[in-house]
């Protein structure tokens, strides 16, 4: 699992929520093919902590879309200016689901929530007034799936990795058995990662846990194990936002 040859070089890994009691946040340190958990904490970071965290790492990971489809945009636009000749399409998934999220439903079988029509458009608000401020602020922010900030679904890497990928969300008991059973595979799985102190956090939270996922496929992306946007669907990404997918596990 190398990442470079650079010592303690650094992915972060951001579970976003609209609510920050509820964001997870994690940083890896790799050295070689060696990557340590360096931080794992839920609760603890507000819009500008989040931002120091994408500065510090050389990847980020989150766990969030990052725009909206072209479709409803337009249709938002077009209501605003009146609306006078809207129309419901026959097909509506243009208008809920993006290029992206079409793309990881047929490819993974994972159906990743609708940005426009779900309650993760309040967490994408939020991710939006995020890399506003990064943007602001010189770092370069590419929703196409190039460059330091890239959007990850962790549901779809354990799937793509052929680990559980439903059930281990939430505190009931079934949930936490799930999560405390998919904790010991991914171990087994990347037996170079070591989750240090933060193992039991991961076992206790789902938002911990997903932050040290969306870490790890920041990890694989920058070995370029991941596939961004298809260059034909570049400029449409860069607008809608682009999850990237990593490879088998290794």
């Amino acid at each position: 699992m190398a990442i470079s040859d650079t010592v303690d070089a650094l992915t972060a890994g951001i579970d976003l929520s609209a609510n920050p009691r509820k964001t997870g946040v994690a940083t890896i340190a790799w050295d070689g093919d060696a990557a340590t958990v360096v931080e794992c904490a839920v609760g603890h970071h507000d819009d500008a902590a989040l931002c120091e965290v994408v500065r510090a790492a050389g990847t980020t990971g989150i766990d969030c879309p990052l725009g909206w489809p072209d479709a409803f945009v337009d249709f938002v636009a077009a209501r605003r200016d009146g609306g006078h000749d809207l129309q419901i399409p026959p097909d509506r998934r243009p208008l809920t689901y993006r290029a992206t999220d079409l793309d990881v439903w047929e490819r993974t079988g994972v159906r990743p929530l609708t940005v426009s029509a779900d309650r993760i458009g309040s967490v994408a608000m939020r991710c939006a007034v995020i890399l506003a401020m990064l943007t602001r602020s010189g770092t370069v922010v590419d929703r196409s799936g190039r460059g330091p900030v890239i959007e990850v679904y962790p549901a779809a890497a354990l799937k793509i990795w052929e680990l559980p990928h439903r059930g281990y969300k939430g505190q009931d008991p079934e949930a936490r058995r799930v999560r405390d059973e998919l904790v010991n595979k991914v171990t087994d799985t990347f037996p170079r990662l070591d989750l240090a102190d933060f193992a039991q956090a991961c076992r206790d939270s789902d938002d911990a846990l997903d932050a040290v996922l969306c870490a790890v496929i920041a990890g694989y992306a920058r070995q370029g194990r991941c596939e961004p946007s298809p260059e034909g669907l570049r400029d449409l990404a860069s607008r809608e936002g682009w999850i990237v997918l990593p490879g088998p596990a290794a």
